[in-house]
């Protein structure tokens, strides 16, 4: 059997299977259907049933049985919105746009600190960068998504958005430089690369695709790639150092992507 990674955790593989492919099944997906999935992607069944009883503390998944009366799990409407937003970043059309900046200027008072450092780190983890205490900034097209999470965690009365355009003093290229960690992000799209490069090589020698194959590849490229676009938020080349790795590596996403995403619902039984 397969070792699972740190990098591919057993409950981070069951979301990324719902979003590639859970969300798609007629009702719920049974889970006798999860444990065996999951098994192809080495994850043994007490590891599969302890992360959905996490899942569903947390309120993503919820009990439900199939048409044919199995146990089974189903997408909680919080989760398919995450989901829905998390596509939009996952799945991209094309190169980021320069459309402007969202700022998220937020106060917490004193006796609600503990708050402070939860929008901090949501804020973090949806790709906002530092600019200053209490004001954090990203490209506006990630407002929307942004705006849902804080509406979920019932954040919004302590923060204000706004857009807009940087004007200086220091050029922009150098103020992102500030607001971001463009090294350790690199440092990840590098390590995508390393890891899933070669993986691609190998399916561009092969003139057949094995269902399991393609599931399981593609479903640990995606179990990769989906944390990126948080890390990445996908700044404008303009204002990225030369030699940028993330088009190299959202580029071995795509060709994965159209490789081995159809053949490996032929596994799943979509």
């Amino acid at each position: 059997m397969i070792n699972v990674s740190d990098q591919h955790a057993p409950r981070s593989l069951i979301v990324t299977l719902y979003g590639a492919y859970g969300r798609f099944v007629p009702g719920p997906v049974p889970v006798a259907e999860l444990i065996r999935l999951l098994a192809a992607v080495g994850v043994d069944a007490p590891s599969v049933r302890s992360s959905v009883s996490r899942l569903k503390r947390r309120g993503l998944l919820l009990p439900a049985r199939t048409a044919r009366g199995a146990a089974g799990y189903e997408l909680s409407s919080q989760a398919q919105q995450l989901l829905d937003d998390g596509d939009r970043r996952v799945y991209p059309d094309g190169a980021a746009e320069d459309e402007g900046w969202v700022l998220a200027v937020f106060s917490v008072p004193e006796s609600e600190r503990q708050k402070r450092h939860v929008l901090r780190s949501r804020l973090a983890g949806l790709g906002f960068g530092a600019a200053a205490p209490g004001v954090w900034i990203a490209p506006a097209r990630l407002y929307e998504e942004c705006r849902h999470t804080l509406e979920r965690l019932r954040l919004e009365p302590y923060v204000d958005f706004f857009r807009g355009e940087h004007l200086g003093f220091a050029p922009t290229v150098d103020a992102v430089a500030r607001w971001w960690d463009l090294a350790a992000i690199a440092k990840e799209h590098e390590a995508f690369l390393d890891r899933h490069a070669p993986v691609l090589h190998a399916w561009e020698r092969r003139a057949d695709t094995p269902p399991e194959d393609a599931y399981r590849d593609y479903l640990l490229a995606l179990d990769s790639w989906r944390h990126l676009p948080y890390t990445d938020p996908g700044l404008p080349a303009r204002l990225l150092p030369a030699e940028w790795p993330g088009e190299r590596s959202a580029a071995v996403f795509r060709a994965l992507h159209e490789r081995l995403r159809d053949a490996g619902g032929v596994f799943v039984g979509l």
